[in-house]
């Protein structure tokens, strides 16, 4: 998806970049709305996150050069990021953000939640097995009985079971995305695209009660930016490396190499994914995924 920078005289005059991006439809409902105010919740070279105030959901938007995790609420734009600092103000809607210098309108949009296609089913136990190794980085929260007890219930398709453990998993952990937020949308993910494609209904279903539980008081009890990454995952929305997983589950590309990226996303943030999409593959395949 092309996106481009443009400069014009008057406006380098006043000190104003305009700029083209490509957004998440994830996050259409915030920008094809009113203009609203936002805060800058944390700035780093390659993107910005943005706390719009809205009750719409997402209520963050990151704003990130082509150098930064895609996350599903992104808006992409070529060129440097202006400098900004943490709390400093924005504006959201209208097709558009204004932040600092920057002036951004956005032209196209992207599909954080693509159909994955039809499934090798015969691969599937080998993808398992593949998730289940061992690796570094390790997850955020290793040995975890509260996670044990959510790939249970998971695999024997008990919704309270899973409800309870969520409850406990939701802001556990340190960070902008705590590992137990983590867990779960990396589950919701895989839960949504891979039953829906292996034809697992109970897997569906689950996948939409556990959304509703883990979203319900989500910007409560968790960060801002973790609870609209909740929300995403609820609709089955992640970063291209989450679907690359998925895709090498499916047997439509490697899954090793796909794997071994996600890992090493951030400090823990990718271990913590791809455990909830092991988690996810397991439950899908005892609830009906086998040939």
């Amino acid at each position: 998806m092309p996106v481009g920078v443009h400069v014009s005289t008057s406006s380098a005059r006043r000190g104003r970049v305009h700029v083209t991006g490509a957004a998440s439809t994830a996050v259409r409902p915030v920008l094809e709305a009113p203009r609203r105010p936002a805060r800058v919740l944390a700035a780093f070279p390659a993107g910005v996150y943005l706390e719009v105030r809205t009750e719409l959901e997402p209520k963050v938007i990151a704003v990130i050069t082509g150098e930064a995790v895609r996350l599903p609420n992104s808006v992409l734009l070529a060129g440097p990021l202006p400098r900004v600092e943490v709390g400093e103000e924005a504006w959201a809607g209208e097709r558009g953000v204004e932040l600092g210098a920057l002036s951004l309108r956005v032209r196209r949009w992207w599909d954080p939640a693509p159909p994955l296609g039809p499934v090798d089913r015969a691969g599937l136990e080998e993808a398992a097995a593949v998730l289940a190794r061992p690796a570094e980085p390790a997850p955020g929260l290793p040995g975890n009985g509260v996670i044990a007890a959510l790939a249970a219930a998971c695999g024997r398709g008990w919704l309270l079971g899973m409800a309870t453990a969520a409850e406990q998993l939701v802001g556990l952990g340190p960070g902008l995305t705590p590992s137990g937020d983590d867990v779960l949308a990396g589950l919701l993910v895989t839960l949504r695209h891979l039953g829906a494609a292996t034809g697992t209904g109970r897997a569906v279903w689950l996948a939409g009660w556990l959304a509703a539980t883990v979203t319900f008081d989500a910007r409560t009890r968790t960060t801002p930016l973790s609870a609209t990454l909740l929300h995403c995952a609820a609709r089955g929305e992640a970063s291209p490396e989450v679907l690359a997983v998925l895709r090498g589950v499916a047997g439509h590309q490697a899954l090793e190499p796909a794997l071994r990226r996600l890992r090493h996303l951030g400090h823990t943030s990718g271990a913590d994914l791809a455990q909830g999409v092991a988690i996810g593959v397991d439950a899908v395949l005892a609830l009906g995924g086998r040939r």
